[in-house]
Formats: structure tokens, sequence, C-alpha cells
């Protein structure tokens, strides 16, 4: 399918069968958990409920996520990606009908945990079936395009979410999150009947092997170190915009997010075409670590020097762009170090990396807002992100000699470039062989006359 794939240009993306109903159910997936993100904590309010089962509604939420997206990757081997997607698609938004009968601490963090099974189990299974379905040549379009359609469910059902909440009713939401999860079921029950692959013949016992944290640790921190102050941005943006300026702040303070969130869509796609073009992904990381850096960084300079309100704006533009390629980039060098047969385990990794980071980053950083203000928190971020780099810089420099899994892009393109050399010798070699046996012939034939 990749070599098809490769022949027919960058069209064939939209032709591999199967990635149109994985884009469907991606945004599903984001949808169900954009509408309910910001509603189910009012609700529970609503009801009477403190604000500490407010939160452990999304804590429990997210709990349930990592912890099944570490056991996706042997659900996949085990059943396949077809029929976990499909459970999951319906477990991440059907349970949320269960809210009806109440707002109880039982009800509230069950049903929950069990959306966050259905959202753990399908993020991790999106990001490798489109790995094991798309050409290699088109994998960083096929990330970025999925980057694309996770964040325009994000900026649609995110305000359409609040909106349903407040002018219609809350139990309005939770019919609109079952049926978005109903429509990503019928995507995945047309998807393909794909399995993960298993080790190849190529994967020999002789062959240099190392673990499979060892190859990827470093893209996973580096994105950790960015998903860190993306918890900080995401938890204060909007009420340090309004704290510089609460005229103009109020105007932009419910935007920032969105600006945040437009700049990850289109720097997610443009790292991804570049990574094609270019042949292996992580050339963009290091620039990417730097301009995100620098955007916490002006984010903390302009709350301490009370600089106008569109500084924000222009450290958030720079802030997303470096996250956007940063993950985008951390995904596709794990593909890139892994072999095919462990694609399920890079893409969990990356999602736990990813959410664990922002849970990480929503805690420990905003633990800094109370004793340092919102600069400190900000500040603290950008240089947590800039520290990285030197992470990042070594792991470039080290990386030609990094000893790599087998079967992997990399190790698969080096034999295509050995095999024409190893073809010559060998021709050399038959050829010098029929001289001498020729030569042989001929003194024996000249021996005879004699």
């Amino acid at each position: 399918m990749a070599e098809a794939g490769a022949s027919q240009g960058t069209v064939s993306l939209w032709k591999v069968p199967g990635f149109p109903e994985t884009m469907v159910a991606v945004a599903a997936a984001f949808g169900a958990w954009s509408l309910l993100l910001p509603v189910l904590p009012m609700a529970v309010l609503d009801a009477g409920g403190s604000n500490t089962l407010a939160g452990g509604s999304t804590g429990a939420f997210m709990a349930a996520t990592v912890i099944t997206q570490m056991f996706t990757p042997w659900l996949l081997s085990r059943f396949g990606y077809r029929p976990v997607m499909a459970v999951a698609a319906g477990m991440l938004g059907i349970p949320a009908l269960g809210h009806l009968l109440g707002m109880e601490v039982w009800q509230v963090l069950l049903f929950s945990a069990l959306r966050g099974v259905g959202f753990g189990a399908l993020t991790v299974a999106e990001s490798a079936l489109i790995a094991e379905l798309v050409p290699l040549r088109l994998l960083g379009k096929a990330t970025g395009t999925m980057g694309l359609f996770i964040g325009l469910s994000q900026m649609i059902f995110l305000p359409v979410g609040l909106a349903m909440a407040e002018n219609i009713s809350f139990a309005s939401t939770y019919y609109t999150a079952a049926a978005i999860a109903c429509l990503a079921v019928v995507m995945c029950l047309r998807l393909p009947s794909v399995h993960p692959r298993s080790g190849g013949e190529s994967e020999t016992a002789e062959a240099p092997r190392a673990s499979t944290w060892k190859l990827v640790i470093v893209p996973a921190l580096a994105l950790t170190t960015l998903s860190m102050s993306y918890g900080v941005v995401s938890s204060f943006l909007p009420a340090s915009v309004r704290e510089i300026d609460p005229e103009t702040g109020a105007v932009l303070g419910g935007l920032m997010l969105s600006i945040v969130g437009g700049s990850v869509m289109v720097s997610r796609l443009f790292a991804g075409v570049v990574a094609d073009r270019l042949g292996e992904p992580g050339h963009l990381y290091i620039p990417a670590q730097v301009i995100g850096g620098v955007g916490m960084l002006l984010m903390a300079a302009a709350m301490v020097n009370g600089w106008s309100v569109w500084w924000m704006v222009l450290a958030s533009v720079f802030f997303g762009i470096a996250f956007g390629i940063a993950q985008n980039e951390a995904l596709l060098s794990m593909f890139n170090r892994l072999p095919r047969s462990k694609i399920s385990q890079a893409s969990a990794v990356w999602n736990i990396f990813y959410d664990a980071g922002t849970g990480l980053g929503s805690v420990v950083l905003a633990a800094l807002v109370t004793g340092y203000g919102y600069a400190g928190a900000y500040g603290a971020g950008g240089v947590i992100i800039l520290a990285g780099i030197l992470m990042t810089g070594l792991d470039t420099i080290l990386g030609r000699h990094r000893v790599a899994e087998i079967d992997n892009i990399r190790t698969r393109l080096r034999r295509l470039r050995k095999a024409p050399a190893r073809n010559q010798r060998r021709t050399g070699t038959r050829t010098e062989e029929l001289k001498k046996n020729t030569l042989d012939n001929v003194n024996n034939v000249n021996k005879e006359l004699d």
C-alpha cells in the first residue's frame, strides 16, 4: 500500500482506505470531549456540588484516560483497530447520559471515568492507525491533518457546549455528546480490518536492539516541556489578559485560547509537510523550542511590566506555533525510531506524555501563581522549555550513533541505500570469477593442442 500511495502523489492521502473515516472519528472524539469539558464542572456546581467535586470530574476523566492509554497497545494487538475504536468511541460519549441520573459524587466520578476510558483508547488508536494506513512519504501531512481536525473540533465545540448549557440545558449537552459518539462508532465500523503489524523476519535476535523507552524518551520529554506550559496557559491565559487590560482584555480573554489553538493547527500541519519533504522529522524541533520559550518569557515580561495586551497576543501566537510543531515532530520521531510493530506503543507514549505534561503543568506551575503571580508561572514554563533544548541538542548530535531498533523507517532507508553497493560488489566478484574460469579453460585447451 505504501508504494502504491507513494506513486499517486499528494492527492492519494484522501484516497487511502479508512483515512477519511479516521478523521471523522478524530473530530467526533475531541468534539464530545470539548463539549463537556467546561460544562460538567458547571453542572456539578449548579447542582450544589463542591468545587472539589467539580474539579474531580476532570481529574477522574484524565486519570482514566492515562491508565487506559497504557493498556491500549495490548488491546489493539489482541482485537485489532476497528473493534477497539468502535467500543472506545461509544464509551466516549454514551456514558454522558448517566449524568442525567443526578450529580452525586459516585455518579459524577464513575461516568467521567468511563468517558475517559473511551477517550484514552481512541486517542492512542487513531494516531497508530494513521501510521498503519498512510504511505510513509505522506505520514507527516497525515498527522498534521489529524491535528487540524482536532483543533477545529475544539474551537467549534468548546463554545457550543457552553452556549447550549447556558441557553438550553445541561441535558442537551449530554444528548449531543452521546450523538457525536454514535457518529464516531459508525465511522469506526467502516474502517478496514487492520491489526498492528507483528515483528517481521528482519527483526532478528542478532540485530542491535534498544529498549523502547531509550529510543523515545527524548522526543517524549521535549513534548512534555511544552505541554506543561500549555497546562498553565490553558488555565490562566484569559484571566491574565484581563488583568493587564480590563477593558480590551475582556474582549480578547475569550479568544486567547482560540488564538493558541489556531496557531497549533497551522504549525502542526506545516511541520508535517516539512518532514515529508525532508524525508525525516526532527529538523524543526529545536527552533520550535526556542520559539516556545520566547513566547512564554514574553508573557512573563508583559505581565511584570504591564505592557500592552497585544504583546500577550503575540506571545500566544509564538507559543501556539511552537506547541503545534513539537506535537508533530515528537509523534513522527517516535514512529521514525521504533519498528513498525511498535507503532501503537509509540502512539501510547506520545499521548501519555502529552496528557501527563498538561496535567503536571496545570498543578505544579499553577501553584506558582499564588506566590509569584501569573508572571512567575509563565517564566518558569519558559525556562523549562529552554532547558529542554540542551536535551534535544545532545540527542541530535548523538543521533547518528544511536543504537536503534530494526525495521524502522531509518534503518530501512539505510538498507535501501546500501543495497546497490552490495549488488555492485557481488557483480564485480562474479565477473572476476568468470574471467578466471575462462582463462583456465583456454590454458587447458592450449595444453591439449600442444
